[in-house]
């Protein structure tokens, strides 16, 4: 199956990794009868949410992906300087005819030179044909260079020759190749021998002259006996330092010599003279002719054809370029599994003729070895003429010889092709099948590359590439490091429809890892491959979600590539596909990410993307079901709005049609301001940033004015207490700006205050925020910006040229002498709206959106106050007090008074900044007020003006704020460097944590099963026997509970929101830590349990509304936000006080309302969306408790403040189905509600504050309650219903609990003793039942969570 269809049918055919189904009950529910078997599978939830990769890390940031890396390791892969051989230099010292004085040859001898013997013609023709020969043998590997050859030369000759070279190469490497085998041996000292003009004596030529002559970069080839002595100097006199040949050397200097330096060449006559050179210059010939004379061939088989092999070099259809091929993939193999990455990049991918001579190096090694001779080199290479590949060698070149004589007897006869790369493909695959990172690399892996070239192997080598990358990035870089690049970035030329998907694919992993490629791609042209993929109807949407992901990247902040691309037809493509039928998420994610990606800081193209309407198909994208999708669809509106010129916008005039467009964006990122994922919200806020700094003037003259107006009203007093009693507040801030606007002036509101951050601060006032302004600044102060108000206030000096009209639509203009500018299109309630959305979304509470919308703030003017405090999610230890301490983080702190906020930890200074000199420019002043630091601010020191700061600050300040770029100022987007993780991991394989999940998930269905059962036949439980008591140690006594059911854990909550948790076998606490630390936001709700059969995550709402989930729970120190959201949406959230939600696993829906809103909230919490908001039926009455059913999904109940109750079924379009007060005894809120055990969803439980507990049949008309107890008495506070066993619980302030039946009858009774052994119980708080045991957990206003179990109570 090709790669594609595989990935293809992998993806579509794997379930959604939200979603758990299984697939067939145990076996033991199958034996119990197919009724049997309806009944207890209804009982089991199928739906696993918060589980996505989005849910790691997202809050701490540890594991977002900082995206493809364009640096770093992953560069090591490239050669550092691309390098080529410029100019060859051929020296020959042969002397023909004449001996060297300290050479004794052997008879027969080695005689032949470059195949050819000098002794068969004249000496001086033999030394000219030699000559010849030797440069047609260099020309075949570097055609290219220049050659340059003297035959026997003097020194001089030499020197010149040195110099000639160097200066035609100029930078490039010189190859300088010396015979010596008609003069002596080197020196001691290193000194090679040339001859006098007269060739009478032999001179001596040392190797530091040599060396300074031909400079370097250079490479030496010494063929002579004892070069060993000549590779010796260079490195002691050089400074040539052989241990870290590793590296590249200063000098950049590569020796190869042809023994040690106690060796001599050898002289059999089996070996040509220049054995050493015969294996660097011709190696096939020298190979086929050693090995023939080891071979079983050797007797059968005519040496003289191995001269005669047909074919060429570089053809590989014929037998010598099939030969060579095989020869190449064999060397490089070796030495890419022998020698360090970098010490391979440098020899074998960094020059063409130095990559072939090393090749044919590893070759001279084994054949000279053979001869006791071992050659030796500068970089020092490990022994490899053992290395087992050669074998494969040996098999290749006896095939070859085995059918040299046939094809040379019938040239025309067809070539067979040797199986050799079929069988390395077949060891690469066997090899994917059992790999690993943490087991040896494929050493098939070159042979890999070489095959590419080949277009019969092709298709099946890219297959096997693609699988091996897929294991992981560390396989990317070893690909890389083979030197794949270059071959699959030329095969991007190919039309070959075939190699299509799986070339898209390759790419995938390629920029996964490595963003640098990007460059290359547009240089090549290869971006447009990719753009005709993304555009092919027939491919798979997951293919073309890859596509559009690798020209998301080759655009990331690549101008060249936005530019190549904007002169194509991809945004159309992806524009067309988007506003088609809905499809693949993850096509439509990266479709929208590399819409983004065009247009980022481009605002060519984004003119263009508005001219396309890319607006109104990007908005749609904002309701779709997957966060990814919406988050990708606010970060390509997000970037369509340009701040590159953001300070000269107001002056120049941008196009009203991209200016109208910016306002459609806004108002559409309004509505997902209260979206469920934390992902999105996020994106929403750093794109709105984007809105804050291209309009900045406009924003902060709203608030400016706003602060003149409140400084007229309150004006400045001595008093301390006026000052403190006096203050601004949002509330007034929000009528101001809904009001017909006054000429602007004033300096710029700041929010926040510390010893450097001047001017105003905001904290949170109730449902208002106050603003605390500075009574003695004026409209020179430090804060104020003095291009706004130069543009805004100055308008009756003598060089005014700009004036500010306000029309009637609150809507500003700025008319300017010499541009005429024309209205600006941009009403005011634009810019409120979006100071009050900034606001609240402050105070999100997601630590990440909260830190983006203060950093958004900041832009405008507005900062927030800063608290010296602990972390997000500090720890808490056993022992330690629970009471919330006078430092926190960032936060809005609450208050309903200006005094009792002073009177608090917080103390708000009042500061009068020094006057600053005019500005020369809008931007630097801007860019000043935009400062984005934040400071702790003093929480001891009482109120008092500061001194006035020296006027050098503000320089200061502003040269250090004038080197800020935008992106610096600007909140980061997160949504593109996590969606590039996606393609890191495997795409192709299942993960073994799905399958460990599945085996776990099974035993506890198992589990399950068996409880439920002994639930639902066990005999009514007295639950008077408690096994144990825990003193929570919270100050304000315990808010919630919820027991854990595979586990021996509670875990309990106060009304500050610490949460800890315990373990009632063991007695000893497991974690404790703050659900947030906002101390002036607190207040449990509710703790909930989600995906209780898989891994367990604890839900946490706060009374404001707000919900957080938390992973690793049970961990001492290691919790993690998985998400967080406000289950309350709209203008209304920051007036809930009570808000109450209840979480239904079997659909994954929580429900929520709060404060005195008549409507009820359901999220879906796979999709992280509103699904929709329920009228409550009871205008005039507020919800007071909420109960989802744990059996039917989509079914829960609420109570409410009148005493009546609803139930309702989204599945229903009558809602609620059901109405009734069955509380009439006077007018108590109902306290708690439950639906009774079992599968029928028509009965219900419900308890008043009243005392009185009913019992509901909803089928019953009218819905009157058929069973009543009067539990208590003006004192019930909590109700506990079981899931599965007939028994329900009743807690009161009177510290008592009371257990009955389904019948009403009370089966006991757990009072407070007061003994020293007897139960202990103060007044209830809370009661929860263990979901699948009958374990009770009560918590208690004296901070006691005691667990009650009936008489048969085993420890497990």
């Amino acid at each position: 199956m090709a790669l594609g269809d595989l990935m293809a049918s992998r993806l579509s055919q794997s379930p959604s990794p939200a979603v758990v189904t299984v697939a067939e009950p145990p076996a033991a529910v199958i034996a119990a009868g197919e009724d049997e078997l309806e009944t207890s599978m209804a009982y089991l939830p199928h739906t696993v949410v918060i589980c996505e990769s989005r849910h790691e890390g997202f809050e701490d940031g540890n594991q977002i992906q900082s995206g493809p890396s364009d640096g770093g390791f992953v560069s090591k892969w490239r050669p550092k300087d691309r390098m080529k051989t410029g100019c060859v230099a051929l020296v020959l010292c042969l002397n023909i005819s004449v001996d060297p004085p300290d050479v004794i040859k052997i008879s027969p001898c080695a005689r032949k030179e470059c195949w050819i013997d000098p002794f068969a013609m004249a000496p001086p023709k033999a030394l000219d044909s030699i000559g010849k020969a030797l440069h047609e043998q260099y020309e075949r590997w570097q055609p290219k260079a220049r050659y340059k050859l003297q035959l026997d030369p003097t020194v001089d000759e030499i020197k010149k020759l040195c110099a000639t070279c160097r200066k035609y190469a100029r930078s490039e490497r010189v190859l300088f190749h010396y015979n010596g085998h008609g003069v002596p041996k080197p020196t001691a000292n290193g000194e090679v021998w040339v001859f006098n003009k007269s060739y009478t004596q032999y001179i001596p030529l040392p190797i530091t002259d040599l060396d300074s002559w031909l400079k370097t970069p250079s490479i030496y080839v010494f063929d002579c006996s004892a070069a060993g002595l000549i590779l010796n100097a260079f490195i002691e006199r050089l400074g040539l330092d052989s241990s870290s040949s590793s590296t590249s050397s200063p000098k950049d200097c590569i020796i190869l010599a042809a023994c040690e330096a106690n060796e001599t060449l050898p002289q059999s006559a089996e070996f040509p003279a220049d054995v050493f050179t015969a294996c660097l210059t011709t190696p096939i010939k020298m190979a086929l002719h050693w090995f023939c004379g080891r071979s079983l061939l050797r007797d059968s088989l005519d040496h003289s054809l191995i001269d005669r092999i047909p074919g060429r070099q570089n053809d590989r259809k014929t037998l010598l370029g099939e030969l060579n091929w095989i020869f190449t993939a064999i060397t490089d193999t070796i030495a890419w599994n022998v020698l360090p990455h970098e010490l391979f990049q440098r020899l074998f991918r960094q020059d063409l003729l130095v990559a072939s001579l090393f090749r044919n190096f590893l070759l001279a090694e084994r054949i000279m070895r053979a001869a006791n001779c071992s050659p030796v080199s500068y970089p020092v290479l490990p022994p490899t003429h053992q290395h087992h590949m050669w074998d494969a060698w040996d098999m290749a070149a006896e095939n070859c010889l085995a059918k040299l004589p046939q094809l040379i007897a019938d040239p025309n006869s067809e070539f067979q092709p040797s199986p050799f790369f079929t069988e390395q493909l077949t060891a690469f695959e066997v090899w994917l099948d059992h790999g690993s990172e943490n087991k040896k690399p494929p050493e098939q892996l070159p042979i890999v590359l070489q095959v590419l070239l080949s277009q019969s192997h092709r298709f099946r080598a890219l297959v096997l590439l693609g699988r091996f990358l897929d294991m992981g990035s560390w396989a990317v870089d070893l690909a890389l490091s083979v030197g794949i690049f270059p071959y699959v970035l030329k095969l991007l030329q190919t039309t070959a429809l075939e190699l299509r998907q799986i070339l898209v694919f390759i790419w995938t992993k390629i920029l996964a890892l490595d963003k640098s490629c990007q460059v290359d791609l547009v240089k090549d042209m290869g971006h447009l491959y990719f753009i005709r993929f993304l555009d092919a109807s027939d491919a798979y949407p997951e293919q073309r979600a890859m596509a559009a992901f690798v020209l998301a990247v080759i655009l990331d902040g690549h101008r060249k590539g936005q530019e190549a691309c904007l002169q194509t037809s991809l945004m159309e493509i992806c524009l067309r596909q988007l506003q088609g039928e809905r499809g693949e998420p993850l096509l439509m994610q990266w479709l929208c990410l590399c819409l983004g990606k065009v247009w980022e800081d481009f605002p060519e193209a984004q003119v263009v993307g508005v001219q396309m309407d890319a607006v109104g198909g990007l908005v749609p994208l904002l309701v779709e079901p997957q966060p990814e999708v919406r988050a990708s669809a606010v970060f390509a509106l997000g970037t369509l709005l340009d701040v590159q010129n953001f300070s000269f916008r107001d002056e120049d005039g941008d196009d009203d049609e991209k200016l109208r467009a910016e306002v459609n964006i806004v108002k559409s990122l309004f509505q997902a301001v209260s979206d469920g994922s934390p992902l999105v919200r996020a994106e929403v806020v750093a794109a709105l940033a984007r809105f804050a700094l291209g309009h900045n003037r406009h924003l902060k003259s709203i608030t400016s004015e706003y602060w003149k107006t409140t400084t007229q009203t309150h004006p400045p007093s001595s008093s301390s207490t006026n000052r403190l009693t006096t203050p601004p507040s949002l509330s007034n801030l929000t009528s101001f700006i809904q009001s017909t606007p006054t000429p602007l002036s004033g300096p710029v509101l700041r929010i926040g205050s510390d010893s450097s951050s001047r001017g105003i601060s905001i904290i949170n006032n109730s449902i208002n925020n106050n603003i605390n302004s500075s009574p003695h600044s004026d409209s020179s102060s430090q804060h104020s910006d003095p291009g706004l108000l130069r543009d805004v206030t100055a308008n009756n000096t003598a060089n005014n040229t700009n004036n500010v009209n306000i029309g009637s639509n609150g809507g500003m203009s700025y008319h300017s002498r010499s541009s005429s500018r024309s209205n600006n299109n941009i009403d005011n309630p634009v810019y409120q709206q979006f100071i009050l959305t900034m606001l609240g979304m402050a105070r999100d509470p997601s630590p990440r959106v909260a830190g983006h919308a203060r950093r958004t703030l900041s832009i405008i003017g507005i900062d927030s106050v800063v608290l010296r405090g602990t972390r997000f999610g500090g720890v808490l230890h056993a022992g330690e007090s629970s009471a919330p301490t006078s430092s926190g983080n960032l936060t809005f702190a609450r208050s309903n008074s200006w005094l009792d906020m002073n009177a608090g930890n917080l103390s708000m200074n009042f500061r009068t900044p020094p006057v600053s000199p005019p500005q020369q420019s809008y931007l630097s002043g801007l860019r000043r007020v935009c400062s984005l630091e934040f400071r702790p601010h003093p929480q001891s020191s009482p109120p008092q003006p500061s001194p006035p700061q020296p006027s050098q600050s503000v320089h200061s300040s502003r040269s250090n704020s004038e080197a800020t770029t935008t992106n610096q100022i600007l909140p980061e987007s997160n949504v593109y460097n996590w969606s590039c993780g996606h393609f890191s991991r495997p795409l192709l394989t299942g993960s073994d944590e799905n399958e460990e999940g599945a085996v776990r998930r099974e035993e506890r269905e198992r589990c399950v099963m068996d409880c439920v059962k002994r639930c639902q036949h066990s005999c009514a439980s007295k639950l008077n026997n408690q096994i144990a008591s825990w003193d929570t140690r919270f100050e304000t006594g315990t808010k919630a509970t919820l027991l854990l059911p595979f586990s021996p854990v509670v875990v309990a909550a106060d009304e500050n929101e610490q949460i800890r948790v315990w373990n009632y076998e063991d007695a000893t606490v497991l974690n404790s830590f703050d659900n947030h630390q906002d101390s002036s936001e607190k207040g449990i709700s509710k703790l909930c349990l989600v995906n209780e059969l898989d891994d367990n995550l604890l839900l946490a709402a706060s009374s404001d509304g707000n919900v957080r989930i938390w992973k690793n729970f049970t961990v001492k120190g290691k919790q993690k936000l998985a998400t967080a959201f406000s289950s309350v949406p709209g203008p209304q959230r920051p007036s809930i006080r009570n808000a109450i939600v209840d979480w239904q696993q079997q659909s994954g829906y929580l429900y929520a309302a709060g404060g005195d809103l008549s409507s009820i909230h359901i999220w879906d919490l796979e999709k992280e969306q509103l699904l929709s908001s329920i009228p409550s039926s009871c205008p005039d009455s507020t919800i007071s408790v909420l109960s989802a059913s744990q059996v039917h999904g989509g079914q829960f109940a609420a109570g409410f403040t009148d005493g009546s109750l609803r139930i309702f079924d989204i599945r229903s379009s009558d809602m609620p189905v059901c109405m009734a007060r069955p509380h009439t005894q006077g007018v108590e809120r109902v306290v708690g509600i439950g639906f009774q055990p079992g599968i029928d969803p028509s009965k219900i439980v419900s308890a008043s504050q009243a005392g009185d507990i009913q019992f509901l049949d909803a089928r019953m008309t009218p819905s009157l309650p058929y069973l009543t107890i009067d539990a208590h008495r003006g004192s019930l506070t909590a109700l506990a219903v079981h899931r599965h066993a007939p028994v329900i619980v009743s807690g009161s302030a009177k510290q008592l609990v009371k257990v009955f039946s389904l019948q009403g009858e009370q089966l006991g009774i757990i009072r407070y003793y007061p003994t020293f052994m007897a139960q202990r119980i103060g007044s209830v708080t809370c009661l929860a039942f263990h979901p699948y045991r009958v374990l009770l957990a009560a918590g208690a206003a004296d901070a006691l969570v005691s667990i009650y179990a009936d008489d048969g109570y085993q420890v497990r």
